[in-house]
C-alpha cells in the first residue's frame, strides 16, 4: 500500500493489500473494499484472459498479466458522486502526477505501472457524462505527455475492438479511469486526431509497428 506523500487520503492498493482482512485497510477505503477486490478479479479473470469476441489471439489487455506479477497493478478509490466533471479531472490529476513519480518515462519496465481510478459510488447511467467525457476532455494533455487514460464501466463504452468492431472490450464491474504510459502498439488508438498522431511520433521518433505486436511479458 502507498500513500501519497502530500495527501494522505489518497491511497494506492496492490493485489496483497486486498487480500483479507477489510481491517487492514484504511477506513475510507474499507467500505469498498469488496468492490476493489471484484476490480481486482476481473482484472485477473477478464484482462488477462482470452476472449472468443476479441478477434486475435492472447489475452483481452497483454499489459495486466506483467503489471500484476511486477506489483505495478495499483488500484485507488474515489469515494462519493463527484458533481461534475472537474472533480473527476481533479481526481485524475492528483493520480497522474504520483504515476510519473512512481514510474518516471525511460525507468525499467515502467510501462507496466498501471493505476486504476476506482468510482464505486458513480453510477452506471451517470458514466457517460463523467467518465467518457472527461476521458476525451483530458486525452489529449494526456497524449502530449507520453501516457494513455483509458475509461471503463458496465455499459460499456463505445469504443469497439480494434480486431473485431462488434466487441466491446472496455466493459468492466465499476466505472474508472486508467491510467498508463504509452507504448509503440497503441499508434491504432491514436490515428484519429492528427495532433495525437504528431505526439506518437515525437515520442517514438517516426517507428509506426504492426499494430498487430504482442508486448513482451
Amino acid at each position: 500500500m502507498l500513500t501519497h506523500p502530500g495527501r494522505p487520503e489518497h491511497v494506492l492498493f496492490t493485489a496483497a493489500d486486498l487480500e483479507p482482512p477489510a481491517a487492514a485497510l484504511p477506513p475510507h477505503a474499507r467500505r469498498h473494499a469488496d468492490a476493489l477486490r471484484g476490480v481486482l478479479g476481473w482484472a485477473r479473470t477478464y484482462l488477462t484472459a482470452p476472449h472468443p469476441e476479441l478477434g486475435r489471439t492472447g489475452p483481452v489487455c497483454p499489459f495486466v498479466g506483467a503489471s500484476l506479477r511486477d506489483g505495478r497493478f495499483h488500484l485507488a478509490v474515489r469515494p462519493g458522486l463527484p458533481a461534475d466533471r472537474g472533480e473527476v479531472a481533479e481526481a485524475v490529476a492528483v493520480y497522474r502526477d504520483w504515476f510519473l513519480r512512481l514510474a518516471p518515462p525511460g525507468a525499467p519496465r515502467a510501462q507496466f505501472t498501471t493505476v486504476l481510478i476506482v468510482f464505486p459510488d458513480l453510477p452506471t447511467a451517470e458514466a457517460p457524462a463523467l467518465i467518457d467525457r472527461t476521458q476525451l476532455e483530458l486525452k489529449g494533455e494526456f497524449v502530449e505527455s507520453g501516457l494513455m487514460l483509458g475509461q471503463f464501466h458496465d455499459l460499456p463504452p463505445d469504443q469497439p475492438g480494434l480486431w473485431n468492431p462488434d466487441f466491446r472490450p472496455l466493459r468492466s464491474p465499476l466505472p474508472m479511469l486508467v491510467i498508463r504510459h504509452m507504448v509503440a502498439t497503441d499508434l491504432p488508438f491514436l490515428l484519429a486526431d492528427p495532433r495525437h498522431h504528431a505526439a506518437y511520433r515525437r515520442l517514438f521518433g517516426g517507428r509506426e509497428p504492426d499494430p498487430r505486436h504482442r508486448v513482451p511479458s
